[in-house]
This record gives C-alpha cells, structure tokens and sequence, in this order.
C-alpha cells in the first residue's frame, strides 16, 4: 500500500504544479491581451492627433495643444500607465524583476544587471507571516530598510497591514476559544 500512496502523492503534487503553472500562463495571457489592445487604442489616439495636427497645416491654423489635444493625450497616459502595470504584473507571475537602466528583464536576486551591468537597488526581504507586528517593525528599523520608491514602499505597507490582520485574527480567535467552554470539560 505503500507503494500506491507515494505514487498517489506524487501525482497530486505534479497536478498541483501544472494546475499553478497554467494559472500563471493564463494570467499572463490576460495581461499580454490588455497589453496589446491599449497599444491598439493608443496608435488609434496617435492618429487622431495626427489629423488634428494634419487639418490644422492645411488650414494654415495655429495648434494649442493644451485644449485641442489634452484628452487624447491624457488617455495616452492612462493607456501607457495601465500598459506598466500590466508588464510589472506579468513580472511578479515570473519572479523576475526589470533593470531600472536598460529595462532588461532579469532575476529577482540579481545585484547587477548581466545585460549593461547596472547595480540593482536591492528589494525588502518577505516578511514572516508569523511575526507581530511589533517585531516586523523592530525589524524594519534594525534592517534600515528604506523604500527607494513608492512601490516598494507599497510592498512595506502590505505586509505589515497583512501582519496586522493576522495578529488580529489570531487574539480573536484565541479569546473565543478560551471564553468557549464545552460541555465535555465539566464531566471529566
């Protein structure tokens, strides 16, 4: 039997590393799709401008691009910023990060970029889960950890307010479980 069970083990363990696998590959599809339909949407704004400016050559007409281009290109930002955001998503499915210099996308761990050689500003170790959030913060402040920028510090702040969370729960449920009594405590 105990052959059967190893064997049964081990294929519920290959399961699960496909199943997650093709979770991050379809995440990452989804992402790669709305990458390529905002750069669709942007070229369609790029044209727009283009014929604005176009139209207002013929006509021999100054263009102010302040009120007559403000709205394409303000979702040109929107577009492009919603573009990154799906880019660092894809990143995090891959456990990689992005050269700050040349962009290149490489290990999380990586001191230096191998392409051109760029230090790399180093990430904030993950926090214990199991930590209060006393310690996290004892922590934070012996480590000297600084958030370089506001993702970082984005990342910092999740995890101490996922620390919190966690401390909380764990007080409630250890109050209901020493208020709870049950009836089989009082006959023994």
């Amino acid at each position: 039997m105990g052959f059967f069970d190893n064997l049964g083990k081990k294929a519920s363990a290959a399961y699960d590393a496909t199943a997650e696998k093709t979770g991050k590959l379809a995440k990452e599809a989804k992402f790669r799709m709305k990458i390529n339909e905002n750069k669709s949407d942007i070229n369609e704004l790029y044209q727009e401008i283009g014929k604005k400016v176009y139209e207002k050559h013929v006509r021999e007409e100054n263009i102010d691009i302040k009120t007559e281009l403000e709205d394409e290109c303000t979702k040109i930002d929107v577009l492009s910023a919603e573009i990154e955001t799906c880019l660092k998503s894809i990143l995090e499915l891959k456990d990689r990060k992005q050269c700050e210099k040349c962009h290149t996308e490489i290990d999380l761990d990586a001191a230096y970029c191998p392409k051109c050689g760029t230090k790399q500003p180093e990430i904030p170790e993950v926090l214990e889960a199991n930590k209060k959030p006393e310690e996290v913060k004892e922590d934070l402040k012996e480590a000297e950890i600084k958030p370089e920028n506001e993702t970082e510090k984005e990342i910092v702040e999740e995890k101490l307010s996922e620390t919190d969370e966690t401390q909380n729960t764990i007080e409630i449920v250890t109050e209901v479980e020493s208020s709870a009594k049950s009836p089989y405590s009082e006959n023994q």
